[in-house]
């Protein structure tokens, strides 16, 4: 029993330290492919900028917090007026929470695979609608 515990409690280690290695690895190199938007949040006046990808559902503009490393998130929900550059056009959105039968109908449609979930860690996703603003 005891080798048992030890190789469970291994295992999870390695798991975690894979997680860690991923999303560090995600972080740092910020990837992108064809339908990805560089989002810029605003922290104490101070411009971040972040690469995503964008979900386009229904003819509106959303992104998603898929990661542990959410910064980006906390920061667009404490100043929801963002820049986003998408598609070689900067403008600015307004960035509002998604949540209830929009933010099911999201997490529905735009799943990820059980390969990314596994080496994400599985987090929460949450949504925000990207709405432009004049």
């Amino acid at each position: 029993m005891k080798i048992l515990k030890i190789i469970s409690i291994g295992l999870v280690v390695v798991y975690i330290g894979l997680v860690v290695l991923f999303e560090s690895w995600l972080g740092y190199s910020q990837p992108t492919n064809p339908n990805s938007l560089i989002i810029t949040t605003f922290d104490d006046q101070e411009a971040k900028d972040r690469v995503l990808s964008a979900v386009n559902n229904d003819g509106k503009l959303y992104v998603s917090a898929n990661h542990w490393p959410r910064a980006w998130y906390r920061q667009a929900l404490s100043n929801p007026k963002v820049e986003v550059n998408y598609k070689g056009e900067t403008n600015s959105y307004l960035a509002v929470p998604v949540e209830g039968k929009e933010h099911d109908k999201l997490k529905v449609e735009h799943a990820h695979p059980l390969t990314f979930r596994i080496l994400t860690g599985f987090p929460p996703r949450y949504f925000l609608r990207l709405d432009l603003q004049d």
